[in-house]
């Protein structure tokens, strides 16, 4: 089967025994559906699916960032700050694509002010999906972050409302401002709209009682944990926190690019 044959306006679609995922490079390379023996696991709609966020994770204060002695204003798309990116709003190119995995890249441009490569992979099995992103640079050095926003079904269809469990080590304590305050402090009980650290990964299960438990599994230690929506629970997995590249700037260059990786596995109860 060609690349062809399995993009049409939907997307790129791969599939492994009764699980078919649908990538649409030209919004953003987001997932727009996952669907485990027929049951859709994301919430759909162009906004929502499970989208990359690159170069930047959350909301970056103001829409302003520095490298070294040059400052930066990037459009202010949440106001008062940036958020979530560039790549969801980007159209990007097929590299690759099987029946199970597939790979799409697309290059920064402006309103981000430095040049650079954006890759990501997708690999599907029956009970998996592992999905990959990297920034490169070829000649200058600059900040960037990178992860993952999906959204997540809060009811399948049952009525059973999806459970969310974890542990994490730290909460970044939120100001009014919606941005990290700098203090860590012990994890709050939700709703949340709240950055954590999981000093050994991420490490995140939502369960539809009586229908799929679904792991979030990353090396990075940050993840963002948003459940103030009736439809939807969302586990993003980044790497770095909200305004990080005011706060904890994680240079790409020539011969160091930014690597990030997530996997989500699931099992079915019942």
């Amino acid at each position: 089967m060609t690349t062809e044959e399995r993009t049409d306006t939907r997307g790129v679609r791969l599939s492994a025994g009764d699980v078919e995922l649908i990538v649409a490079p030209d919004s953003g390379c987001r997932v727009g559906s996952l669907r485990i023996g027929g049951t859709e696991l994301l919430r759909q709609g162009p906004k929502f699916g499970s989208f990359p966020m690159v170069p930047w994770c959350g909301r970056v204060e103001h829409g302003q960032f520095r490298n070294g002695g040059r400052s930066h204003q990037l459009p202010v798309n949440a106001p008062p700050h940036a958020i979530h990116g560039t790549g969801r709003d980007t159209a990007w190119r097929t590299v690759s694509a099987d029946s199970a995995t597939a790979a799409f890249t697309y290059d920064l441009a402006d309103p981000w002010p430095y040049r650079g490569r954006v890759t990501q992979t997708f690999q599907l099995t029956p009970d998996s999906l592992t999905t990959t992103m990297s920034v490169e640079t070829e000649d200058e050095s600059f900040p960037a972050q990178a992860g993952w926003h999906p959204w997540f079904l809060r009811d399948l269809g049952d009525g059973a409302a999806a459970e969310i469990s974890f542990q994490p080590d730290w909460q970044e304590e939120r100001g009014e401002n919606h941005l990290p305050t700098g203090r860590r402090i012990d994890p709050r009980p939700g709703p949340w709209d709240d950055c954590f650290g999981m000093s050994q990964g991420v490490d995140v299960t939502l369960t539809w009682p009586g229908r799929l438990e679904l792991k979030v599994a990353s090396r990075t230690e940050w993840v963002v944990v948003y459940d103030e929506q009736a439809e939807a629970v969302c586990v993003e997995p980044q790497s770095g926190p909200p305004n990080g590249l005011n706060t904890l700037p994680r240079l790409v260059t020539p011969i160091d690019p930014l690597e990030i990786a997530m996997t989500w596995s699931w099992r079915r109860l019942g």
